[in-house]
């Protein structure tokens, strides 16, 4: 097995926050629609809404506006007042101009890494949004690579990996969803670190891969360059 020479760092809730944002305009559009739908069914059409929405939308806020406004017009039975619309819009909007908060250590881990390592950030999403963050973030000129990708899947990690020159077993990716961080470039032939984060997506969560070789879990980002000397250290026979 050859040396770690690629990493990979999702975005969204690894290095900066970004869950809570949706959490807390999911709450205003439950207090919108109060006298329309009960809560606990609201949440749940939406969830479905969003759902049903990732192939025609993809991933990120536009997306999940969309969906919001789908279900305030199903669950209003088509009678949902403009006013409510035009929130649900704002609100969107807001989330779309929400400065970047990065997470403990981000900046740390990265620069850290980035001396001894080809860094690459891996994100999905809308490309202006993921756009705008990064360069919010500070941390832009950290990395060798940016890849915005439509989705996370096997197929796009092992095309990440070679255009980065990296055998997969010199790529390790790390992030905060088993799904999509994890589980994939996993079954692409690198290691996957998985960094919980405490708010997960509903649409994000699997079952992690406990007893593969190539997989490993983190409390913070801090352990982080810690964990790629160890395995560098002790590399798989």
């Amino acid at each position: 097995m050859p040396m770690l020479k690629t990493i990979g760092f999702d975005a969204d809730d690894t290095l900066w926050h970004n869950e809570q944002f949706f959490r807390s305009t999911q709450d205003r559009f439950a207090a919108l629609l109060a006298d329309h739908a009960e809560e606990t069914h609201l949440r749940a059409a939406l969830l479905e809404a969003e759902r049903r929405n990732l192939g025609r939308y993809g991933f990120g806020i536009k997306g999940f506006v969309l969906s919001m406004i789908e279900t305030a017009i199903e669950v209003t039975q088509d009678r949902v007042p403009a006013r409510i619309i035009r929130q649900i819009i704002e609100d969107g909007q807001e989330m779309l101009a929400h400065p970047i908060e990065l997470l403990p250590a981000a900046r740390e881990t990265v620069e850290t890494l980035s001396a001894s390592h080809r860094i690459v950030l891996i994100t999905k999403g809308d490309l202006l949004d993921q756009e705008r963050k990064l360069a919010q973030s500070g941390l832009g000129d950290l990395f060798d690579g940016v890849e915005i990708v439509s989705d996370k899947t096997p197929a796009a990690y092992a095309r990440i990996f070679s255009d980065h020159a990296t055998p997969p077993g010199a790529a390790l990716m790390v992030g905060n969803s088993m799904k999509s961080d994890v589980i994939p470039p996993i079954e692409a032939g690198g290691w996957g670190v998985f960094v919980p984060h405490g708010i997960a997506w509903a649409l994000e969560h699997a079952e992690p891969p406990q007893n593969h070789p190539r997989y490993h879990e983190i409390a913070s980002l801090v352990e982080l360059p810690e964990l790629v000397g160890r395995i560098e250290r002790h590399p798989l026979p």
